[in-house]
C-alpha cells in the first residue's frame, strides 16, 4: 500500500494519528487472535474476531482518500486492489457465508493480515516521525516473504470454501468468486514484485546513507 510522503506538517500530524490508531487496532487484532487460538480452536474464531476484523480492515478504505486527497503518493490501481480485496474477503465471504467461518484459514488470514499491518504502520509512524528503526525496516521490507503466500493462500482458501454456498445463493456471484480466485495467482506475483521494488528501493537508500 501507499508509502508515506507528507508535504504539510498538518498532514503529518493527521497521517501519525491515523497510523497510530491503526497499529493499535491491528495490535489488538493480533493479540486477541493470539489469545484465543489456544482457547477455542483456529476454526472458532470468527465468532470473537468477525466483527473487529471486517471493521479494522474497513477503516483502510482511508488509505484510497489519502492518495485521491494527494496526501500520499503511491500507486492507486495497487492500493485499490489490495483494500478492495480484503473488503470482498471479510464482507463478500466470511461476512455471508459459515464455510469459510469455520475453517482455520480464517484464522492464518487474520493472523497474516495483522501482523502485516502492526508491522507497516508501525514503520509508517517512525517515518512520519522523521525517525528510523532498523528493526521495523527489516520487519517491513522482509516478512512479507512469509506472509503474503500465508495470507494470500488462506484468502484463496476462504474463497473455494465458500464457492458450494454461493452457488446455492447466486450463480452470477458464484461466477465472480471463481473469476477471483483464478486472479490469485497473478496477484500474490503483483504484490511480491512491489514489494520486491520497494524492498531494493530502501536498500539503496540506507547503502547511499
Amino acid at each position: 500500500m501507499a508509502e508515506r510522503q507528507p508535504t504539510t506538517s498538518l498532514t503529518t500530524r493527521y497521517l501519525i494519528t491515523y497510523n497510530t490508531l491503526s497499529t493499535l487496532l491491528w495490535s489488538f487484532l493480533l493479540i486477541r487472535t493470539l489469545l484465543l487460538l489456544p482457547l477455542v480452536g483456529p476454526t472458532n474464531l470468527y465468532p470473537s474476531l468477525g466483527f473487529p476484523t471486517t471493521w479494522i480492515q474497513s477503516l483502510a478504505v482511508l488509505e484510497i482518500l489519502h492518495l485521491l486527497l494527494g496526501l500520499l503518493r503511491s500507486s492507486l490501481p495497487t492500493t485499490i486492489i489490495q483494500v478492495s480485496s480484503r473488503l470482498l474477503l471479510v464482507w463478500g465471504i466470511c461476512d455471508i457465508f459459515s464455510a469459510p467461518q469455520q475453517s482455520s484459514a480464517y484464522a492464518s488470514m487474520v493472523f497474516a493480515w495483522a501482523v502485516t499491518e502492526v508491522c507497516r504502520y508501525s514503520y509508517y509512524i517512525v517515518q512520519l516521525g522523521g525517525g528510523e528503526s532498523k528493526t521495523l525496516s527489516w520487519l517491513r521490507y522482509n516478512t512479507f516473504f512469509v506472509l503474503y503466500p500465508l495470507g494470500a493462500g488462506s484468502e484463496a482458501w476462504c474463497i473455494y470454501r465458500a464457492l458450494p454456498e454461493a452457488w446455492e445463493m447466486s450463480r452470477v456471484y458464484y461466477w465472480f468468486l471463481v473469476v477471483i480466485l483464478v486472479t490469485y495467482i497473478p496477484g500474490l506475483f503483483n504484490q511480491y514484485t512491489h514489494m520486491m521494488r520497494q524492498r531494493r528501493k530502501n536498500m539503496r537508500g540506507k547503502k547511499k546513507a
